[in-house]
């Protein structure tokens, strides 16, 4: 602990009593550095506990004449004594005194973590470059790069010249014959009753066919001259001629 500061008298006020120690910066960090010593959540502060440590800490540091120590003891034995005082189980409006230190020593943590991370930026910063240091100057950008025309025109050529060539497809349309389809079902449907998807195609269909009985085969059906019906899933369609509709 460095010594006391000489009183000083300012305006014709006391002289004041300064204290400042190597471990602590005030009573609110003397008051974490028990907690931490004793593992203890700060929400949860045994108040009769730490008053005791606190009062013990003071008088081994020597600061029983410095005013801010000893007006947090003070807070402490007074809350020491209100949670000491009996409560009555059915008082649902009961405060607990503590939530006001609690508070402060929150929001004093969260300030000192800030302030231990901004030393350690600045410290870094500090080894990065002195002071007074200066950059090295910029190099001197290159001379303009000059090319020969017939240079840069071979060199576009190349360019092009390695450009494969597009592949274009033509798309021809194929009519669909769908009455041919029509008429060829219409005729199955009268000789057997039922045919198969396979026998409404045809020998070696094309895929003009393929789109044809396709078509063919929705038209009849909105008519209501058959039925498709496909007995399990994924089994082969069967086409049924519907009694109840034409096929004229």
């Amino acid at each position: 602990m460095t010594a006391p500061e000489a009183p000083t008298t300012a305006l014709g006020a006391g002289p004041g009593f300064v204290v400042q120690l190597d471990a602590f910066s005030g009573p609110l960090d003397l008051l974490l550095h028990l907690l931490r010593d004793e593992q203890l959540e700060i929400a949860d502060i045994p108040i009769a506990r730490i008053a005791d440590q606190f009062l013990q800490a003071v008088h081994e540091l020597g600061l029983n004449q410095a005013a801010d120590y000893l007006d947090m003891a003070s807070r402490l034995v007074r809350l020491k004594a209100q949670m000491l005082l009996p409560r009555r189980s059915e008082d649902d409006g009961w405060e607990d005194p503590r939530a006001e230190l609690v508070r402060r020593l929150l929001e004093y943590q969260q300030i000192r973590e800030i302030a231990v991370w901004m030393g350690r930026s600045a410290e870094r910063r500090s080894e990065q470059f002195a002071r007074g240091y200066l950059p090295a100057p910029p190099e001197l950008p290159p001379p303009p790069l000059t090319l020969d025309l017939m240079v840069l025109l071979q060199a576009v050529e190349r360019v092009i010249s390695a450009i494969p060539s597009p592949v274009l497809h033509r798309v021809v349309a194929r009519p669909l014959d769908v009455e041919s389809a029509t008429r060829r079902i219409e005729a199955l449907l009268e000789e057997r009753g039922e045919i198969a998807w396979l026998d409404a195609l045809g020998p070696r269909p094309t895929i003009v066919d393929v789109l044809s009985t396709l078509l063919a085969l929705l038209e009849l059906a909105k008519r209501g001259s058959l039925r498709l019906l496909q007995p399990a899933p994924f089994s082969p369609m069967v086409i049924v001629r519907d009694p109840a509709g034409t096929t004229a």
